[in-house]
């Protein structure tokens, strides 16, 4: 039991969810033959796992302000193993394009454009930045201030990110509503977190 909880805490959970993410993305194009709708198959899905991670993570510390409970503070103490989890996922999400790109390129070039791959490749890069400062290390050289002020930044624009793309979606289906109001909701989280901590503040000066 001990070992089972274990696994669920620190880098123990980033490396599972990374295994499982993985293995899940082979299965998906595994049952369509590795054809150009098993490589559409796992982009959706990994852009799914992504979402949830991402949002797992964002919210941690907001979530646990408001309900405080042995989940949240299991969220909480895992928001960056969480993290660096997504991150994982999106680099899977980023093979799946990659493959696109190679097995069907007309459609490849019809679903992607150049502003999507310039504004995608700053996320990625972001995300590269912020699993790099993800370790103990790598946070004292950078310091906390410029550590939170990367973290944050990066967050927030991959926060946009996600919105604008499942906005651009809605018109399609429906359904992409509701992670628009998932991401509209951990962010209406984080902003009323940060006016009680500044009123606490206030009356604490």
């Amino acid at each position: 039991m001990r070992r089972l909880r274990e696994a669920f805490e620190g880098w123990s959970l980033t490396g599972l969810l990374s295994l499982t993410i993985s293995l899940m993305a082979f299965a998906i194009a595994a049952a369509h033959q590795f054809d150009v709708d098993g490589v559409r198959a796992v982009i959706r899905a990994t852009a799914r796992t992504s979402l949830v991670l991402f949002c797992l993570a964002f919210s941690a510390t907001a979530v646990h302000a408001f309900w405080p409970s042995g989940w949240t503070r299991w969220q909480r103490r895992n928001r960056r193993y969480l993290g660096v989890a997504f991150a994982a996922s999106h680099a899977v999400h980023a093979l799946a394009i990659l493959s696109l790109s190679l097995v069907a390129p007309p459609l490849f070039r019809a679903a992607v454009t150049p502003p999507m791959l310039i504004f995608g490749g700053i996320g990625y890069a972001f995300i590269l930045l912020m699993v790099a400062t993800s370790f103990d290390r790598t946070a004292r050289m950078l310091g906390p201030r410029a550590w939170r002020a990367l973290h944050l930044t990066g967050a927030t624009y991959l926060w946009l990110a996600f919105l604008n793309g499942f906005l651009s979606r809605v018109g399609a289906d429906p359904l992409y509503w509701l992670p628009v109001a998932l991401l509209i909701a951990i962010m209406s989280l984080r902003i009323a977190r940060w006016y009680v901590a500044r009123r606490v503040g206030a009356r604490m000066a």
